[in-house]
């Protein structure tokens, strides 16, 4: 604490907003009341993301910081007791220049990051499997069109139906089951109107839109539940679509497909309660 009293005022708020966004508080894959800063990293497209949203703030913080003691410095020693007769300067070569280039030297820091982070995140080659996401009024779909059409519908955990443990207004019927390590093409879509599947500790953000399908990708490192909502006002159970996405081995994968597999093809008419091998529980039907 003495070291960090004697650090300038600038060097200290740098110093406190990089503990903020360490994250190493915060309840892994998914919020918690007070959290500040972003959700831990479950995969490179958040590392990313994280690591360009710490680059501007930096840069802004330092921004704030010069444009913040220019003004007070311009107060104190251009005033009128100061300074009574002011200048009529108008037109100052070198501070226009400088005004200039400075800021546009700013943006294109920003700016490379940006449309490497934008081009990364737009799609996949080869991708190891791909995940149909049709949202509706309010509830998630999710079809996996390389096991036979196979489509899962996922509604929230009401209130009164909450288990000891488990999150408000986070938890579903059917979680999105995905194996661990394989790229994941997403193709998000909409039967009503504009939705948003957004998972924030997997870096995945899209649009749903009537009538388009919109490409995006995603990776999941480590087994776990990442949860995510809708973020798109979409109407009045806009809070009440959240996502889970239950990342496991491969063996537990191949697994919950077989045992989702055989109920929908069991009754293919019929919503089904699965209890598979991951403990997730909800509806398949078959499509």
């Amino acid at each position: 604490m003495q070291l960090l009293r004697r650090l300038p005022a600038a060097l200290t708020l740098l110093l406190a907003a990089a503990m903020m966004l360490s994250g190493a508080d915060a309840l892994a894959n998914a919020p918690r009341p007070w959290e500040i800063g972003m959700q831990p990293a479950g995969n490179d497209l958040k590392s990313r993301i994280s690591d360009l949203h710490n680059l501007v703030l930096i840069i802004i913080t330092l921004i704030t910081i010069f444009v913040g003691a220019l003004l007070v410095w311009v107060m104190v020693r251009y005033n009128a007791t100061r300074n009574p007769v002011p200048s009529t300067t108008s037109h100052n070569t070198t501070i226009e220049v400088l005004w200039t280039v400075i800021p546009v030297l700013i943006l294109v820091v920003i700016a490379i990051p940006s449309f490497r982070l934008v081009y990364y995140l737009d799609r996949t080659p080869d991708p190891d499997m791909t995940i149909k996401v049709t949202a509706h009024q309010w509830y998630w779909e999710y079809g996996y069109p390389e096991a036979g059409e196979l489509a899962i519908e996922s509604r929230m955990i009401r209130d009164e139906d909450l288990k000891p443990g488990q999150l408000r207004l986070l938890e579903v019927d059917n979680q999105l089951v995905v194996p661990v390590g394989k790229k994941i093409r997403i193709l998000t879509n909409s039967v009503d109107v504009i939705h948003s599947f957004f998972i924030p500790s997997l870096g995945v953000q899209r649009y749903a839109i009537p009538g388009r399908t919109i490409e995006t990708w995603m990776t999941v490192d480590k087994p776990g539940v990442y949860y995510g909502q809708c973020n798109q006002i979409c109407g009045v159970d806009h809070s009440r679509m959240p996502i889970a996405v239950k990342a496991v081995t491969d063996d537990e994968y191949k697994a919950w497909l077989g045992q989702a597999k055989k109920a929908a093809l069991t009754d293919p008419s019929q919503r089904r309660v699965l209890a598979d091998a991951t403990g997730t529980t909800g509806q398949a039907i078959q499509r």
